[in-house]
């Protein structure tokens, strides 16, 4: 049974220029008029190999951006680096008007990060998961967030389940709930459907939605295009750490498309990944 619409908080969006967060009235600005998450000119290297290369893009509050590319396109190592996990060898990235060279904490606390294989506590209950969250994070009466995320993941009854008996969608979900906890202001997900049942998923959309409303900034990486296709506004597209493509979902079409009437993200990532001759480097938001 599908569970109630869960109640977002509006989240405070940054001045980019000022660096201060200040509420949004409802006839003050439009949600998505600040920069949440800003990466220009990334690099990372592993010893001699480039992993990534140049990689410039931003994402504003209320905006979901879909990160795909073919495996080994450098898509993990640029949500990782904006995590705090790793650091870029050249290039500036902010989250939340924080610099994650010069303020990593300050821009850790403003962020979640979903991995592909989410690494939980095994000996702690799905209950003591939320709790010790919202310690480290500092979230004030965290009880009521805690019961509505359990209850729209569908978590209630294993509340007291401990990780290492939980089946891998629950672990997914588990994860999500953690990260979603704090109310970050961004959110990055890697291949999130993973272990997910058709209702997870179905879930798990409706909740970047929710988020992306109350004016978070997202990224979801995945290699499953319809769902790209069906909750992305813009798009960044890499092959070999380079970028190939970021702009608005509708700016694909313009972009890759002649006279074909196959429009579909997947031929457009086909021709995106497969033929320099179609490369589209910063076509802008």
């Amino acid at each position: 049974m599908c569970c109630d619409r869960m109640v977002v908080r509006e989240l405070p969006l940054m001045d980019d220029n000022v660096g201060r967060s200040s509420r949004l009235g409802d006839d003050v600005l439009p949600m998505g008029a600040f920069r949440v998450i800003s990466v220009f000119d990334f690099h990372k290297a592993y010893g001699s190999m480039l992993a990534v290369k140049g990689v410039s893009f931003e994402v504003r509050g209320g905006e979901i951006l879909g990160l795909i590319g073919p495996n080994g396109a450098g898509k993990t190592t640029t949500l990782r680096a904006l995590s705090g996990i790793i650091s870029p060898s050249q290039g500036t990235l902010a989250v939340g008007g924080h610099d994650l060279t010069r303020e990593t904490v300050a821009a850790k606390r403003t962020l979640a990060y979903i991995p592909d294989d989410p690494q939980l506590f095994p000996d702690l209950t799905v209950r003591e998961h939320l709790a010790f969250t919202a310690a480290a994070y500092g979230v004030a009466n965290p009880d009521p967030v805690s019961q509505e995320l359990l209850t729209q993941f569908e978590l209630v009854r294993k509340q007291d389940t401990l990780a290492r008996d939980l089946s891998r969608g629950m672990r997914q979900k588990l994860a999500i709930c953690c990260g979603y906890l704090h109310q970050p202001r961004a959110i990055f997900l890697d291949e999130p459907l993973t272990g997910l049942d058709p209702h997870g998923i179905r879930t798990l959309k409706e909740s970047i939605r929710q988020r992306a409303e109350a004016g978070a900034a997202i990224i979801v990486s995945s290699h499953l295009l319809a769902m790209v296709e069906d909750i992305c506004t813009h798009v960044l597209i890499l092959k070999e750490g380079q970028q190939r493509f970021f702009g608005p979902v509708g700016g694909l079409k313009t972009a890759f498309i002649t006279s074909d009437h196959d429009t579909s993200l997947e031929r457009i990532f086909f021709l995106a990944t497969d033929h320099a001759e179609h490369t589209v480097v910063g076509a802008g938001s």
